[in-house]
């Protein structure tokens, strides 16, 4: 029985040391090329504020999909978009056309009215996948300041130290007695 829990510890600690060693792939690629973090088409994006609440919560990470063509989003669909330097994550209401282009009037769940301007299709930076992770963004945050790039560093170092020490089998001695 301790071997078979031992096993699943094993391999519990080693799954999250593969997927510690991907996020800091992840985070420090995107902090050397100064884009966002993206891995196969989708981004990892922060919910900064409560306008899409209870969609998900303020400090959640969402993932979007960056890849879908931005004239074909629907009612309903949630996007993230650029509005004034700034991203937005809101939900469409409305799809028109102006001056041929498609826009789209968009509100957050949580807010009153919609919005008070329209979104066109290329402002659109993806759209949301329906996977979100509650609170990973304020570790996220804390991991984009140098100390915490540092510490996502070190971590896997000292996991890596740790582990290695521990799987070394010590020298066998054997006691003589007289």
């Amino acid at each position: 029985m301790r071997k078979i829990g031992k096993l699943i510890i094993t391999t519990f600690s080693n799954l999250l040391f593969v997927l510690l060693c991907i996020f800091l792939f992840i985070v420090v690629s995107s902090r050397l090329s100064g884009s966002e973090p993206a891995l196969f088409g989708y981004q990892m994006k922060t919910v900064l504020s409560g306008s899409m609440e209870p969609t998900f919560k303020t400090g959640s990470v969402i993932t979007i999909n960056t890849q879908k063509d931005a004239d074909s989003y629907q009612t309903g669909d949630i996007i993230t978009f650029k509005i004034d330097n700034y991203l937005v994550t809101h939900r469409i209401e409305e799809v028109s056309t102006q001056n041929g282009t498609t826009v789209y009037k968009t509100k957050g769940d949580n807010n009153n009215g919609a919005d008070l301007w329209t979104v066109p299709a290329f402002d659109i930076v993806g759209e949301y996948t329906g996977f979100s992770i509650p609170y990973l963004g304020y570790l996220l945050g804390a991991a984009q300041s140098k100390e915490g790039t540092a510490l996502i560093m070190i971590i896997p170092g000292l996991y890596f130290l740790v582990t290695s020490f521990r799987s070394t089998p010590l020298p066998q001695t054997k006691e003589v007695l007289n």
